[in-house]
């Protein structure tokens, strides 16, 4: 699995090892923990013996599965299930969440990566529960109210990764560089394909052409630039879109909303993290 989604910036925190709890004490079933992160942080592929639900506050998380690239932005967490491989990254002053759930104990057992709707209750609740000064029946009470409303985003936010040794040269260097401005005929050259069968792999394994795919990908890198404060017209500039209107179109076509809406969510979040 390569190390990360895209290039990591200079100042990249990388870290080999995550040290988390591998069991929960009975009867409880939901370990939380947060904690504030002022540089990017990336995490090295691992896998946990329990389920996880990983999400930030004030910035963007990525991360990588062995099929797909998933950008989680303001609002929403990964499902991440037990025993799964995974790396990630962060973007720098955010606020890093992650719950920890027991195979054994919990109702809910998502079998694959799924993103959830962080709402106010349910963040509200787990940063509840990170407290250590719950009694046993606060605790299962809290947790059973999670449970209760805990569940899929109406938005999944998970790009594809094909998984096709003939373009796999394409998703490589893409997934390093989302902006490469090279067009399709250069990238069927490089992989001694035509266009034509390009097209139809990245379809077939996908459900996107290779046109849409890139573009998903390229809305998921500006997600991190965003959350990394540059302005919309850098972003536009940087990703290659000749004028920043279409990008702020395809922007809102993928995330369901405007990059303008995006970074006003993003600073209204920020404002309210504690250090």
């Amino acid at each position: 699995m390569p190390r990360g989604a895209w290039r990591r910036e200079a100042d990249t925190v990388v870290l080999e090892g995550v040290h988390v709890p591998e069991r929960i004490a009975e009867p409880f079933a939901i370990y939380s923990e947060s904690a504030y992160v002022r540089v990017p942080l990336e995490f090295e592929p691992h896998s946990h013996p329990l389920h996880e639900l990983v999400w930030v506050r004030g910035g963007t998380m990525t991360v990588r599965l062995a099929d797909s690239v998933v950008t989680v932005p303001e609002g929403h967490g990964l499902w991440i299930p037990a025993g799964m491989l995974h790396s990630g990254r962060t973007t720098a002053r955010t606020a890093l969440c992650d719950a920890l759930f027991d195979p054994d104990r919990s109702p809910l057992g998502f079998p694959d990566p799924v993103a959830i709707e962080i709402t106010p209750l349910l963040g509200s609740l787990l940063r509840h529960l990170e407290r250590l000064d719950l009694s046993a029946a606060e605790r299962l009470r809290a947790e059973a109210v999670v449970f209760d409303v805990l569940g899929p985003s109406d938005r999944q936010l998970a790009l594809q990764v094909p998984p096709d040794e003939r373009i796999a040269p394409i998703v490589a260097a893409l997934l390093e560089d989302p902006a490469d401005p090279r067009a399709l005929p250069e990238w069927a050259g490089l992989v001694g394909a035509s266009e034509r069968t390009v097209s139809r792999l990245f379809r077939a394994r996908t459900g996107l052409s290779f046109l849409q795919w890139r573009q998903v990908l390229r809305v998921h890198h500006a997600v991190s630039l965003l959350s990394e404060g540059l302005a919309v017209h850098e972003v536009s500039d940087l990703l290659g879109y000749a004028q920043s209107s279409t990008f702020i179109a395809s922007f809102k076509r993928v995330m369901g909303a405007t990059p303008g809406a995006y970074v006003d969510a993003r600073e209204a979040a920020s404002d309210r993290l504690e250090p």
